[in-house]
């Protein structure tokens, strides 16, 4: 269960949600600007409602009513941000084992390097990495964290043709093996597809529509684009 409702204030844009599924793979769709990553921020401690609540499962992030919001580092979640944010002096095994649950499980770690095709850069530091590479790894630095939900901000931007479709496929073998609770944010229709359960249509900080995936597929991008106003609000 993703029980999402939450008021916050960047300057002068407001964003107000109520977004609550059983489904385990929520997508945030919509226009670039218009709330997803916020929505996100808020979920993961680094940006903070002026009220609501935000839980995953029995787990309780925020609930201003209760007087509970848990410290970024206590949320027990996997983010994963459009830039990898991988340390440079750092191998990719070192950067893949770092916040890694003490007495987890080598078979973990190789499931992972196996899953994400990461087992030939383990040496490798990442100012050698190509930009898909570098992606994967974030990824996996995140799920080896074991954390109780994966939070993934644009996890396709600003790659070239070849490494978007790498990174899909392993996205998509992730969620087939990984019984994950995952939030996506994201404004490429193909991707929400691939990878969704259910998907939150965001228009200018507001909830326009709560679809299934099956829903969301039928419906082309195109007329839900055509409503919305990216420059109405700046990047959030």
């Amino acid at each position: 269960m993703i029980d999402l409702d939450l008021a916050l204030q960047r300057g002068e844009f407001s964003l107000e949600l109520a977004i609550t599924t059983p489904l385990r793979a929520l997508a945030l769709f919509g226009p670039s600007g218009c709330g997803k990553t916020s929505t996100l921020l808020a979920m993961a401690g680094l940006l903070h409602p002026r009220r609501g609540r935000m839980a995953i499962d029995d787990h309780v992030l925020f609930d201003s009513a209760a007087g509970i919001d848990l410290p970024a580092a206590h949320r027990n979640l996997g983010v994963v941000f459009q830039d990898a944010r991988l340390f440079p002096n750092m191998s990719v095994r070192d950067n893949l084992r770092y916040g890694m649950p003490r007495g987890a499980a080598p078979a973990a770690f190789d499931d992972a390097v196996s899953l994400l095709g990461l087992s030939t850069l383990l040496k490798h530091k990442p100012g050698q990495l190509s930009g898909g590479q570098a992606r994967r790894v974030a990824i996996g630095r995140a799920l080896l964290r074991r954390p109780r939900a994966l939070l993934l901000d644009e996890p396709l931007a600003n790659l070239h043709r070849e490494a978007r479709a790498e990174v899909l496929q392993h996205l998509v073998r992730l969620k087939q093996e990984f019984a994950l609770t995952t939030v996506m944010v994201s404004h490429q229709h193909d991707e929400v597809a691939a990878l969704a359960d259910a998907v939150a249509l965001i228009d200018d900080g507001r909830l326009a529509a709560l679809q299934d995936i099956a829903e969301f597929r039928a419906t082309p991008a195109a007329p839900y684009a055509a409503t919305t106003a990216p420059d109405r609000c700046a990047a959030r």
